[in-house]
């Protein structure tokens, strides 16, 4: 199985997301009583919230590859030789 690089942007979206969802289906539910406005100031604070993260996690990344020796590579980085 081939690993993918780790992305908290999308992480921090689908967990606020989730929220909003979970808020929706409380009301839906009968649980509490939720304002049909209420979710979008969620939704926006964890979208805005998810791109700094992203671009936090981007720039580190970026930083970290920049710092690396160019041979440096070895069998655990996620690289693969060409043949």
């Amino acid at each position: 199985m081939l690993r993918h690089e780790f992305k908290p942007g999308r992480l921090v979206a689908g967990l606020f997301l989730a929220l909003a969802g979970l808020v929706y289906a409380g009301d839906a539910g009968g649980l509490w009583e939720t304002p049909w406005f209420a979710v979008f100031p969620l939704v926006t604070v964890g979208l805005c919230l998810a791109a700094v993260t992203g671009s936090l996690a981007h720039g580190i990344r970026r930083h970290r590859r920049r710092e690396r020796p160019a041979g440096a590579g070895g069998a655990g980085d996620g690289t693969r030789a060409r043949v």
